[in-house]
């Protein structure tokens, strides 16, 4: 999964990983994919957001961005990966919530409690 070692090959792939976190489905961009170093994930690597210069901003892009500030590299666990895809170019970054999502998950009941 991991990208050519060839400057031009790498520079110019982009990747489109779905994978599932806290009843959502995140869609986002990077520039490399691949089996990471710890057991059961994979390693995403340079994240692409669009550029800040318009004036309008796409809110779910923004919190994207926001979330995920500073992080040069992140590890999601395989079972939450929906699909990896190499792309010829960058779409918008996106956060859809499952039907049903993380409002089906309950705390389970303190002692006590009935």
């Amino acid at each position: 999964m991991r990208a050519s070692k060839r400057p031009d090959a790498t520079r110019k792939r982009i990747y489109k990983v779905v994978f599932q976190n806290e009843g959502k489905v995140y869609e986002v961009y990077a520039r490399s994919v691949a089996s990471s170093s710890m057991l059961g994930f994979v390693e995403v690597e340079g994240l692409l957001f669009g550029e800040r210069s318009g004036v309008v901003v796409d809110p779910t892009e923004e919190r994207l961005r926001t979330e995920f500030e500073g992080v040069e590299r992140t590890h999601i666990p395989v079972h939450a990966v929906v699909r990896v895809d190499q792309v010829t170019r960058r779409g918008t970054a996106r956060i859809t919530a499952l039907p049903g999502g993380a409002d089906k998950v309950r705390p389970l009941p303190e002692r006590g409690q009935h």
